[in-house]
């Protein structure tokens, strides 16, 4: 198999977390591949139209595309438990979707500042996009905290993905100050092994 990602994006985060917790990591070739929507750049068009990565080439089917469908597919067939069965498959799904969301909110603000020209940027779309991922950080912290201390699942892996991609690209907003238990949680969680070696580089 083949996975065409960016090493500083968010959703190939989550594949290249579950590769690594999964087992499957060796058997998977990497190659970069990503655009923007104004400029494809290398993003794998062949293998999937909508010019978005992860991609998941393999010999047994059809490209695989959408962070939430390889990560289930490295799941089966891995058969690793990162997606229970019902009902518990219910919260992760949610929380993986919860994670997602913020993820996309936090890389339409980016290129809101790295693709839109400075005269047509509109600062009250950006706050818009973080005001959706503040709400979702409230809930995290309240709500889903303690399910996050619960054993890991998928929805663990994405919640970790998106609070890192803050980190990345969003450091001056300080999620933490306003959310403590969720920073604590995180804390604990970025240690993992296969999230420091999918850490971005810093220099992008």
């Amino acid at each position: 198999m083949k996975l065409y990602h960016s090493p500083t994006s968010p959703f190939a985060r989550k594949v290249r977390m579950v590769l690594l917790e999964t087992g499957l990591d060796a058997g998977v070739e990497k190659q970069v591949g990503s655009g923007t929507p104004v400029d494809p750049g290398q993003a794998p068009l062949t293998e999937n139209p909508l010019g978005k990565i992860p991609v998941l080439t393999r010999r047994d089917g059809p490209p695989i595309y959408d962070s939430r469908v390889i990560c289930r597919y490295l799941d089966a067939r891995a058969q690793a438990g990162l997606y229970p069965a019902e009902p518990d498959l219910w919260e992760v799904l949610t929380a993986e979707a919860l994670a997602d969301g913020i993820m996309e909110a936090a890389v339409l603000m980016v290129y809101e500042t790295r693709v839109r020209p400075e005269e047509l940027r509109f600062t009250p779309w950006v706050e818009g996009q973080w005001a959706k991922i503040d709400r979702s950080l409230g809930d995290l912290n309240s709500r889903w905290i303690m399910w996050l201390n619960r054993p890991m699942t998928m929805g663990h892996i994405a919640v970790a993905c998106a609070l890192g991609y803050l980190d990345f690209r969003h450091p001056a907003r300080n999620w933490r100050a306003s959310y403590p238990d969720l920073a604590q949680w995180f804390e604990g969680f970025a240690t993992r092994d296969s999230f420091v070696t999918t850490t971005p580089p810093q220099a992008t």
